[in-house]
């Protein structure tokens, strides 16, 4: 540190002059050399650099409190720090206002904040919003890693119905836990595709055949292969209802209530073919029947739960609804404009196919998004000219979202990889710690272990409990890990 007008280390006696809006500190930060005025530290009393004004006085103790080093001949303070992030947060003092720049990790630059007792308020809203979606992901890495590390341990304490439980619900919700577990998810999604392939076979004519009544229905061995797909779905569907561990969610997440949709027809139809004809006319049974058994169409959706593709394509269009909404009020005011000139200017002539603008809504909403039937279409010049207009302003409706619903795709894709890597990252990092810690164990406690012959299952068992609780509060607490610090 640089004191003016002083080239004696400074005591008591100059607390006064230290204190003066003249004073000028030099601070070296990771090599970069800054120098500061009082008056403009001053400003905000209680951060690390105002208190380096008031810190000689009390001596070396007082100085390495607050810096890591002090070069008494240069008269420089010296923090380990990253100049990067330094640079940006000193800008507090000159602007009242912090900018994080582009390429230095949120979570990293709220530590330095902190550091440099910097107050979170003068951070930028915009650079706020990218601190939280940090956070976020490190808690959804923390998620993750906890819930591998719960399949991995194995409490004692639980019954042989909950270790049994568990097991259930990781082979039928986990396929990458096993080997068998991945062969029974193959099956179940050929299940999904067998039934869907014999519900759109079932539909064709000549594969039918005609009941004693004359009425056609399924070829029968196509109705056993149907049956056979809706035994395997029901039960899996109740083993995963018995070993969920929490059965309210279970049975209120959407995917299950797919599931339910698609199982559900075909018991209430048989129930409706057995029963159903005692308590009503037999054409009201049939048309309630193939009512039912159009949901079976449901069933499809069921390819999400083994489709990491179509599930990402689910979260993409729901972070997205802020875009669709535009498009669909794009179209539904130019669906209303065109349909109603459209319908002024056919008037004139005699043939005309816009009987009203209800009706004129069809055309429009064809006409924009680029359809063209042909069942409706003008006939007058000026008609012709409204429908050119109406499918150029339709294509360029429907162009002006789509680019950012792909870029919401791409992004939730690109970060479910990314938590993906991290959180497995993690869990390596976690082994490797632990087999450090493992070999600096003491001699005496492993030789208490071999004499009581539990070596083996206690240090693995000792290994997932020290994951669980030492890591993963990491994790979720106000410091993170330095290896998450850094990603960028």
């Amino acid at each position: 540190i640089k004191m003016a007008g002083d080239s004696r280390f400074p005591d008591a006696d100059t607390d006064r002059s230290e204190k003066n809006e003249e004073t000028e500190i030099v601070v070296n930060v990771g090599g970069v050399r800054q120098v500061f005025y009082g008056d403009n530290l001053n400003q905000y009393p209680e951060t690390r650099l105002a208190e380096l004004i008031n810190c000689l006085s009390g001596g070396y103790d007082s100085i390495f409190s607050l810096c890591d080093d002090y070069d008494p001949g240069k008269r420089e303070f010296y923090f380990d720090r990253d100049p990067d992030a330094f640079k940006c947060i000193i800008d507090v003092y000159y602007f009242g206002e912090i900018h994080m720049k582009k390429g230095i990790c949120p979570i990293c630059f709220k530590n330095e904040m902190e550091f440099w007792k910097v107050d979170l308020k003068f951070l930028d809203d915009c650079c706020k919003t990218h601190l939280s979606e940090k956070k976020e992901e490190l808690e959804e890495i923390a998620r993750r890693v906890q819930l591998i590390l719960d399949d991995l341990g194995v409490d004692a304490s639980e019954s042989r119905w909950k270790r049994c439980q568990k097991y259930i619900w990781k082979f039928l919700e986990k396929p990458e836990s096993s080997y068998p577990a991945r062969v029974t998810a193959v099956l179940s999604f050929l299940f999904i595709l067998i039934s869907s392939v014999v519900m759109c076979v079932g539909t064709i004519p000549d594969l039918q055949v005609v009941d004693a009544e004359g009425n056609r229905m399924e070829h029968p061995t196509l109705d056993s292969i149907e049956t056979a797909c809706i035994g395997w779905f029901t039960m899996e569907y109740v083993l995963r209802l018995i070993s969920s561990p929490n059965k309210l969610h279970f049975a209120l997440s959407f995917m299950n209530i797919v599931d339910v949709l698609a199982i559900l027809p075909f018991y209430v139809s048989l129930t409706l073919t057995h029963l159903g004809a005692k308590l009503m006319e037999l054409s009201n049974v049939q048309q309630a029947v193939q009512a039912l058994r159009i949901m079976r169409i449901a069933r499809i959706f069921k390819l999400a739960r083994h489709s990491s593709g179509l599930q990402t394509l689910t979260y993409a269009l729901k972070r997205s609804f802020k875009e669709l909404g535009l498009l669909l009020m794009y179209l539904a005011v130019g669906i209303f404009v065109f349909s109603a000139l459209g319908y002024t200017m056919e008037q004139s002539h005699p043939e005309t196919l816009f009987k009203s603008i209800p009706q004129s809504f069809w055309w429009a909403i064809i006409t924009m998004t680029t359809v063209g039937y042909g069942d409706i279409y003008p006939k007058t010049t000026l008609g012709k000219l409204n429908a050119a207009i109406s499918f150029l302003c339709g294509v360029i409706a429907i162009a002006l979202p789509i680019h950012p619903i792909i870029n919401n795709f791409v992004r939730y894709y690109n970060k479910q990889r990314v938590l993906e890597t991290a959180a497995k990252h993690e869990l390596e990092l976690m082994e490797l710690n632990s087999a450090e810690g493992k070999a600096a164990s003491s001699k005496s406690e492993l030789e208490d272990l071999a004499r009581e012959g539990k070596e083996g299952p206690f240090c693995s068992s000792r290994l997932k409990v020290s994951h669980s609780d030492t890591f993963i509060h990491l994790l979720s607490e106000k410091h993170y890990r330095t290896r998450l610090q850094s990603c960028k």
